[in-house]
């Protein structure tokens, strides 16, 4: 048994020998074939052949009459313009042409062709600033060079190393021909620990010898933004793009890449990427408005993600892991792509970052201003509308997320308003306009509203109808940042916290005037042009029922009545909400006014209401009380007077009535249903039968069952009603005065 049992022993570890010597063998030959298949592809591809030609070529080989060279070149730039270039290819590449192994032309022909196909090293980069400052290239192959990295900068994996070279790159800044490109890419890496004191004496002494230049000025405004008490130098509040568009080189190839290869990649370019059509134009063209997609400008998968432990923005999707992670989150090197996240914007908002709000409004006024208004209007066509449809809709989004708007975008609607047609994006123009600040008096009637009189004149109904609900918005806005950022000794009013413009109550009510009188005129006009239409009467009525509670409401000082082209139209209108919301209007008017009066005499506080406001409050309460109650309409003494000869040829009987509650075209027809439901035997009807007795306050019951809560708010507050021996003196009604 022993014997037996050491023999199967034996027999199974050589056997068990046997078999792993087996797998060892299968093993290493899969290796094997592994690795001579590696080989073989790479001997059979001849762009893995070029690359490792141009990693192993040496400096000081000929260019002219070497066939080797352009072959492997050829191949190159046939990927690069087809599919891109990998990572390492630009790896590679960018370090032969930089190297100038093969001389300053073939350097210039590469750049033309590293077209990344996801993203561009860091290392690569940094490797090819260092060649900068070799000296030997020429100023035009760098001034190329530049406009390649500009035109690529956000699809470069990570940007802390080029940070730390922050001062190698800050020393071309002197360089003429460099300085414009030196500054846009310094202004992108800037962080508040780059601002330093020497830094910021070289670029006054720049802007000293070359003048206010745009990009110097850019520059010196993100550092003052960081550190203020370093750049005194006073710069303008609104400036003109100082960073050109460098990517026309690359841009019809990098389209082609990025959607063949259906990149996730966020490039700068993605906003006005496109081929041009005609080569003899020099406008920008209105294609490709599309906001940047989100993605972080350090690379999940990078050791400096892992490091630093760096939290991409394009994982967050919920809100706990906003909070979870608010001190790991990194800004985006395109910030277009926060327009398209909402918790990307509760981000930005919370961490209160000047930068970012300066750079946000740089990437919005480049694009507004350059897909706007420096395009051509034959330039336009039905795929860049949807994508410009795209792009407002989601800047309003924004706006309306973030309860403001940009600087950028009100700089860009003053001037798109002077070319604009009316007609296109109109909703979303209109949506912007009433984003708006408060404009100061000075230059409200310059920015806003000669260009929209014109408009306004020259337009159909329904334009008529958006403008005066834009401006009813716009002063709704400036009314609740009134009433939200009043302070005791002035009025803080601003696009957002970042750009104050600081403006007192006097100034803010001065532009709250010029606005609602303005609409005022256009609303006269506009009824009369539109013979009073009951749809436009409605936007405009809206718009005095926010005017009308001013003081009550919001808080401010001021009271400012309709014009005559207003309330004449709204109260003779043949259809009863129209008077009814006049009602209402002149209720909370009156509310207004009282309630001013009272406190202005207990503050001892000298208010903005004048005593023809209330003349004028006066004037309308005592018309619309004798026309709709006491049947006093014509007769001398009132406002509308006509002779008597002329209304005896209109053959009306007692004209008088026509426009009390009874026989007001506006209620005649719920007159008429009255006196059927009181009297069904009657044939004949007698409307006057309706005011004698009981009959006259079921009637007022009756109509304001109907829903005119504004009528019945108006007569229970300015007619006294008096019943002696069960019969309604109607015609004695009198109204409270609001002012003595």
């Amino acid at each position: 048994m022993a014997k037996a049992a050491n023999l199967s022993r034996s027999d199974l570890d050589s056997s068990s020998g046997s078999d792993l010597s087996v797998s060892s063998r299968t093993s290493n030959r899969s290796l094997r074939v592994v690795e001579k298949e590696r080989r073989r592809n790479e001997a059979g591809d001849p762009f893995l052949l070029s690359l490792k030609y141009f990693s192993k070529v040496e400096a000081g080989t000929p260019r002219i009459g070497n066939d080797v060279l352009e072959r492997h070149l050829v191949q190159v730039e046939r990927v690069g313009l087809s599919r891109g270039l990998p990572p390492e290819a630009i790896s590679v590449m960018l370090d032969y042409a930089m190297s100038l192994r093969t001389g300053g032309k073939i350097c210039v022909r590469v750049l033309k062709f590293l077209i990344p196909a996801t993203v561009v090293p860091q290392e690569a980069v940094v490797q090819a600033v260092a060649w900068l400052c070799v000296s030997k290239i020429a100023i035009s192959t760098q001034v190329l060079f530049l406009r390649w990295l500009l035109t690529v900068f956000d699809m470069i994996d990570s940007k802390d190393n080029l940070r730390a070279i922050y001062g190698f790159i800050f020393h071309f800044v002197t360089e003429e021909n460099l300085s414009p490109y030196i500054c846009h890419l310094l202004y992108l890496l800037t962080r508040r620990e780059s601002v330093r004191p020497f830094r910021v004496r070289k670029l006054l002494d720049l802007q000293t010898k070359m003048g206010r230049q745009p990009f110097l000025l850019h520059l010196l405004s993100l550092y003052k933004v960081f550190c203020p008490e370093l750049v005194t130098l006073a710069l303008p509040s609104q400036m003109r793009s100082g960073f050109k568009n460098h990517n026309s080189m690359w841009k019809a190839a990098l389209s082609a890449v990025q959607k063949r290869n259906n990149s996730q990649v966020s490039s700068d370019i993605s906003l006005t990427l496109g081929v041009k059509h005609k080569t003899n134009s020099r406008k920008r063209k209105y294609h490709h408005l599309e906001v940047p997609s989100l993605s972080s400008s350090v690379q999940r998968n990078s050791p400096f993600s892992s490091s630093r432990k760096v939290f991409p923005l394009e994982q967050l999707h919920t809100f706990p892991q906003l909070l979870d992670n608010l001190h790991r989150i990194e800004l985006p090197s395109q910030m277009g792509s926060l327009l398209g996240s909402n918790l990307s914007l509760c981000y930005l908002d919370y961490v209160q970052d000047d930068s970012a709000f300066l750079r946000l409004n740089f990437w919005l006024g480049h694009a507004l201003h350059e897909e706007f208004l420096f395009c051509s209007s034959r330039d336009g066509g039905s795929g860049s509308s949807s994508e410009a449809l795209h792009l407002l809709n989601r800047l309003l989004s924004t706006q309306h997320f973030l309860q403001e708007g940009f600087s950028s975008t009100e700089g860009f609607l003053y001037k798109f308003l002077n070319v604009w047609d009316g007609s296109l994006l109109r909703p979303q123009i209109l949506g912007l306009l009433s984003d708006i600040p408060v404009v100061p008096s000075s230059c409200i009637n310059q920015l806003l509203f000669e260009p929209l009189v014109q408009l306004f004149f020259t337009s159909t109904l329904f334009f008529k109808c958006s403008v005066i609900d834009c401006l009813n918005n716009m002063l709704l806005k400036w009314l609740t940042w009134h009433s939200v950022y009043a302070l005791e000794d002035g009025l803080d009013i601003s696009l957002h916290s970042h750009t104050p413009m600081n403006m007192s109550l006097s100034g803010f009510m001065d532009s709250v005037v010029e606005l609602v009188r303005f609409v005022g005129r256009l609303a006269a006009v506009g009824l009369q042009l539109e013979g009073c239409h009951s749809l436009l009467l409605s936007f405009i009525l809206d718009f005095y029922e926010t005017v009308c509670d001013m003081f009550l409401k919001y808080g401010l000082p001021l009271v400012v009545m309709p014009p005559v082209g207003v309330f004449y139209p709204a109260l003779f209108a043949t259809d009863p909400v129209s008077v009814d919301r006049l009602g209402y209007i002149m209720y909370r008017y009156k509310n207004n006014l009282i309630s001013a009066k009272c406190q202005q005499k207990e503050t001892k506080q000298a208010f903005h209401i004048s005593r023809q406001t209330y003349r004028e409050f006066n004037h309308y309460l005592s018309f619309m009380v004798s026309c709709l109650w006491n049947s006093k309409m014509f007769l001398p003494g009132m406002a509308i007077e006509v002779d008597q000869e002329l209304l005896s040829l209109s053959k009306v009987a007692k004209p008088w009535t026509s426009f009390d509650l009874i026989h007001h075209p506006a209620f005649l027809g719920y007159a008429l249903d009255f006196h059927h439901k009181c009297w069904p035997e009657r044939k004949e009807v007698d409307l006057n039968s309706i005011k004698a007795g009981k009959q006259w306050d079921w009637y007022l019951e009756f109509l304001f069952s109907q829903g005119f809560q504004g009528l019945q708010q108006f007569v229970q507050s300015s007619i006294t009603r008096r019943s002696v021996a069960g019969t309604n003196d109607q015609g004695q009604g009198d109204r409270q005065p609001t002012n003595s």
